[in-house]
């Protein structure tokens, strides 16, 4: 059994710089896990090998800040939306939108631990430790953008949990 490289940039990263992907997805779980597969096929398509660190991070974002917007961005009869962009210098852009403006998450550095017996309050915690940065946007004319980055030209961030 081999492990896949912790670090892994984008086999041709040149060639895909500037390139993005955009999707409209239905505000259900099932629109949530949708929106993570179609990530990691995504980036399999740019070069990142699904499994690998780089890889497994920009998914998790993903998964998180797609389960927050249906979860508390959810507009009956409204979809979100994601989108991927490869920046230069190996950055990759995760944008995920909703329609529930008024509904913002605490600021970056600014989130409090959940007690131990809570059910939710960890996932923007998740989003905070793998990507390299994160914000979060007014969406016109209505809704909010979450968008973090994470750095393709490295892998998890030492003392976070890899894989599954």
């Amino acid at each position: 059994m081999t492990t896949p490289a912790a670090t892994a940039a984008p086999r041709s990263g040149a060639d895909h710089e500037g390139d993005s992907f955009t999707q409209r997805f239905s505000s259900t779980p099932r629109g949530a896990r949708l929106a993570r597969r179609l990530t990691v096929l995504q980036l399999d398509r740019w070069g990142l090998q699904p499994g690998g660190g780089t890889s497994d991070r920009a998914a998790s974002v993903v998964a998180e800040l797609a389960a927050n917007a249906v979860t508390h961005g959810r507009v009956p009869g409204r979809d979100f939306e994601l989108t991927l962009t490869l920046l230069s210098g190996g950055i990759l852009r995760i944008e995920v939108s909703d329609t529930r403006g008024e509904r913002l998450p605490p600021a970056p550095g600014c989130l409090g631990a959940p007690r131990p017996d809570e059910d939710s309050g960890r996932g923007l915690l998740l989003v905070e430790a793998l990507a390299d940065r994160w914000s979060v946007h007014d969406r016109l004319p209505v809704g909010k953008t979450v968008r973090a980055e994470v750095d393709l030209r490295r892998g998890l961030p030492p003392g976070a949990a890899g894989g599954r």
